[in-house]
């Protein structure tokens, strides 16, 4: 089956509502190709290999999280920009980006992907956000338990997502109540002590975090930015595919940022 680039990212829009996000840099349809949609290919970055990857299966958009346009960046089109725009355009290949609206989305977003393989659940309704625009969830166990201290949830983290965990432990005490907020949230680390959260988990590190950390009693984790963030994208596209009646594939370009 087949829909139109239109409807695509009518279906994008309704799902993930962009329009209720300060973000930075654009959300939908950020570089148009061609009208009709066969397939879609997901991934976490439009990058190169990405973009390359897609092509070559065939996709007739590919849908990410971390598109080509940023505010505050240089606008002209020379050296990557240039390379892959040129091959987006070259091959009529729409590209869809959603930031923060796939970061929040309760269900199959980055956030709630994420404590989907952690084995982790938020609070219901208000109690399980916390940080600016609400992007941050705080919960516990699904299966109700607690995690001995941070190094287990630590070593849990590392076993599941595949990649090394940089933790800076607040206090050698059981982890009851866990946040957590896919990628650079290194900032949302004090909104998440507020919110009373035993142990933060996000992507990335920066430098005052860590006293932070030791100075409160609360554990940080740092997990990897795109390790954290592989889950969003294909759970979205995969849905919107499955709606529509299109091909979705997933591709995984590797990183270890």
């Amino acid at each position: 089956m087949t829909t139109t680039r239109h409807e695509l990212l009518h279906a994008f829009d309704l799902l993930l509502a962009p329009e209720r996000f300060k973000d930075y840099g654009p959300n939908g349809l950020q570089v148009e190709g061609r009208t009709t949609v066969r397939k879609i290919v997901s991934g976490v970055t439009a990058s190169r290999a990405l973009i390359e990857a897609a092509i070559y299966a065939e996709a007739d958009a590919i849908f990410v999280h971390h598109g080509l346009f940023w505010r505050g960046q240089d606008g002209r089109v020379t050296g990557w920009m240039r390379q892959r725009l040129g091959l987006l355009l070259g091959d009529d290949v729409n590209l869809f980006a959603y930031h923060l609206p796939l970061d929040a989305h309760p269900e199959l977003g980055n956030n709630a992907q994420l404590g989907l393989q952690l084995g982790l659940v938020a609070n219901t309704g208000a109690a399980g956000r916390f940080g600016e625009q609400d992007l941050g969830f705080i919960g516990g166990r699904a299966d109700g338990g607690v995690f001995a201290d941070a190094a287990a949830l630590a070593a849990h983290a590392q076993a599941v997502l595949g990649r090394q965990v940089t933790l800076v432990d607040g206090g050698r005490r059981p982890i009851r109540t866990v946040a957590w907020c896919t990628g650079g949230a290194q900032g949302h680390f004090e909104a998440a002590i507020a919110a009373g959260a035993d142990a933060f988990l996000t992507g990335e590190i920066s430098e005052p975090q860590a006293h932070c950390a030791r100075e409160m009693g609360v554990a940080f984790l740092a997990c990897g930015h795109h390790a954290t963030e592989r889950y969003g994208a294909p759970a979205v596209a995969a849905h919107i595919a499955a709606q529509l009646g299109l091909a979705h594939e997933f591709i995984d370009i590797d990183n270890p940022a």
